[in-house]
């Protein structure tokens, strides 16, 4: 495998096209033609601690993404899929491998409709922020956690084995879902709390009177997903959490810069199967509404 195409340039496509670059001929698809154009003047700029490099890739905006790259990762929100699967679409794009790097899980029934000899899940671990046009911050390192959602598994083999000497681990899983509801849980906790705190990652541990809502919100989720193993499922929560101590969660970012946040895919997903259940789930029906009411008020603001 020799090229990638990353469809997105926010903080995890920077981030991703930044490292991956040293392995892959990468391009990097665009929502602006402008900061196409600026990444391919500038290049992409990745700091880290008190270090800076800048790492040349080449840059379109998405309307010219064809999927002609062995490889391509899909990392916008969960709210813009349904136009990346409409372009692909409309364009009779046909992707070679897709990988999918989505927080919550409602869009996975959207997956079923994308084409491809593999197609992957991932979660990423990686705390990253991006603080211009073409310039990521990396702020907290971890894995990216990778499975099959159907298709072939040689391409994620091939794609960990190239990436272990890079400092950017792939860890395969053998079980999407499983996959996925551990990062659920700890997107549906700290998400939703820093951004209606307005506090970093690290202050739901640190101050107790918040770790009480913590631990009050993830024992409700733990009903509704039927968790067999509670504890470790908590502990690795607290672990994320840990490691993105300094970090302000997406959706603190999102709310802060007046943009959609991605309560619908995460607590909506979890409303939505409490629903199934039966089960009641009044602490995330609350935070849902309280965020969806921050999103709006926040309307227009940036």
């Amino acid at each position: 495998m020799n090229t990638i195409g990353i469809v997105g340039a926010g903080s995890i496509g920077l981030l991703f096209a930044s490292y991956l670059a040293k392995s892959f001929s990468v391009t990097l698809y665009t929502r602006t033609s402008e900061q196409a154009e600026i990444i391919n003047q500038k290049g992409i700029i990745l700091q880290k601690g008190s270090t800076q490099r800048t790492i040349r890739v080449k840059a379109f905006p998405i309307s010219k993404w064809q999927g002609n790259e062995e490889l391509t990762i899909i990392a916008v929100k969960q709210y813009h899929l349904h136009s990346i699967i409409d372009h692909a679409t409309k364009y009779d794009c046909s992707p070679q491998n897709l990988l999918f790097l989505q927080n919550g899980m409602r869009h996975l029934p959207l997956l079923e409709k994308m084409d491809a000899a593999a197609i992957l899940i991932g979660s990423v671990e990686h705390g990253a922020s991006k603080v211009n046009s073409n310039t990521v911050r990396h702020n907290g390192e971890g894995a990216v956690n990778a499975a099959v959602y159907k298709g072939e598994s040689e391409i994620l083999m091939e794609l960990a084995k190239i990436c272990a000497p890079m400092y950017f681990p792939i860890v395969i899983k053998d079980n999407y879902y499983q996959m996925m509801v551990n990062k659920l849980i700890a997107n549906a906790v700290i998400n939703p709390l820093t951004a209606i705190l307005q506090v970093k990652n690290g202050e739901l541990i640190t101050n107790t009177f918040y770790f009480a809502a913590v631990k009050k919100l993830f024992l409700e989720i733990a009903s509704i997903l039927n968790l067999k193993d509670p504890i470790r499922k908590f502990r690795n929560m607290l672990r994320i959490c840990k490691n993105t101590a300094d970090n302000q969660s997406s959706m603190l970012k999102d709310l802060e810069a007046g943009r959609r946040t991605e309560v619908d895919a995460i607590l909506g997903f979890l409303l939505d199967e409490a629903k199934k259940q039966q089960k009641q789930a009044i602490n995330i029906e609350n935070y849902y509404y309280l965020l969806k009411g921050k999103e709006k008020a926040r309307e227009g603001v940036n």
